[in-house]
């Protein structure tokens, strides 16, 4: 019995080991080798600092080399809707939707563009699906301050 068990623990410790270990290694990159996440993270910095024309390039590239990333997709949406392009800002989260329907983000973003453009039934559609789909996480909180802002 005594055996078992040690060989037990030798097998639990061997596969922590085996699970740990990329986490372990994640934090230990010196940022010289290129990552599949860094044309995508660097458009977010870009947006994060309000630099929506400057991403945009690195989004449009990204989304065409990567057509299936709903994040690169919404954050194209965002970009666009921030620099006046709406009806792009639309295709991009009608794209976003397409991948996944039920993407956080691009509801409360998309809800965020109908309150842009006066359709505030979309917008509370949008609200109540993503309600439905997270309760009251921060994307239905902040589509819901934005629906009290616009008066609907």
């Amino acid at each position: 019995m005594i055996q078992f068990l040690s060989g037990l623990m030798i097998v639990g410790i061997a596969v922590f080991t085996l699970l740990a270990a990329p986490v372990m290694a994640a934090g230990t990159s010196d940022g010289s080798s290129a990552s599949a996440a860094a044309p995508y993270d660097e458009a977010k910095a870009l947006v994060d600092e309000g630099s929506y024309a400057a991403a945009l390039p690195k989004l449009t590239g990204l989304t065409q080399n990567d057509p299936k990333n709903a994040d690169a997709w919404n954050l194209l949406g965002f970009t666009y809707r921030k620099l006046g392009h709406l009806d792009e800002s639309s295709a991009a989260y009608l794209k976003v939707l397409a991948i996944n329907p039920n993407h956080l983000g691009a509801l409360e973003y998309q809800g965020e563009l109908f309150i842009t453009q006066g359709k505030m039934k979309e917008a509370k559609a949008n609200l109540v699906k993503l309600q439905g789909l997270c309760g009251t996480c921060e994307q239905a909180d902040d589509l819901e301050k934005a629906l009290k802002k616009a008066g609907a």
